[in-house]
């Protein structure tokens, strides 16, 4: 491996650490924040939406710091979905962003997606209050990741942040 790429992991190692851990630590007190009955009901819509597609999903929903807060497996769901849809949650938690933007900007960015903790994985995406701020977060697993963005976002839709 060559010193450059080396140099460039190290770098992206140690951002990623500061990223995951002033996500987690450094959370004002009075930051709004996702509470686990909407956590509930965003699930809920996106298992409704899965079982009339004849999709069987794992989701899980993170809070704002990365930490879960609700899964839920359906029946038949493979196992693999699991950790995929958990990553998914936290990675676009941690990075405020959808899997799929992260896939966009690491193209720039070669070796990122290699960072232990990041998913490129279309599938995850970011919760959002009724002003634009990150509350939490989706990940979904068990379809293709259009299927699986599909079921996130159908989950989003069931729940209005006024």
């Amino acid at each position: 491996m060559s010193a450059r790429l080396s140099s460039l992991r190290t770098v992206l190692c140690a951002s990623t650490i500061l990223i995951w851990s002033s996500a987690s630590i450094a959370q004002p007190l009075l930051r709004p924040t996702l509470d686990l009955a909407s956590a509930r009901q965003i699930a809920a819509g996106c298992e409704a939406f899965a079982l009339k597609q004849g999709w069987h999903m794992v989701v899980a929903i993170d809070d704002a710091t990365g930490q879960l807060l609700h899964f839920a497996r359906m029946d038949d769901a493979l196992p693999v979905s699991t950790s995929v849809a958990q990553l998914k949650a936290n990675t676009a938690a941690g990075l405020r962003l959808s899997t799929r933007q992260v896939r966009e900007a690491v193209k720039s960015n070669q070796g990122a997606q290699y960072i232990p903790g990041i998913t490129v994985v279309a599938g995850g995406l970011p919760i959002t209050d009724a002003h634009g701020q990150v509350i939490g977060s989706i990940g979904v697993s068990g379809g293709s990741e259009d299927q699986d963005e599909q079921c996130a976002q159908a989950g989003l839709a069931a729940i209005s942040f006024n």
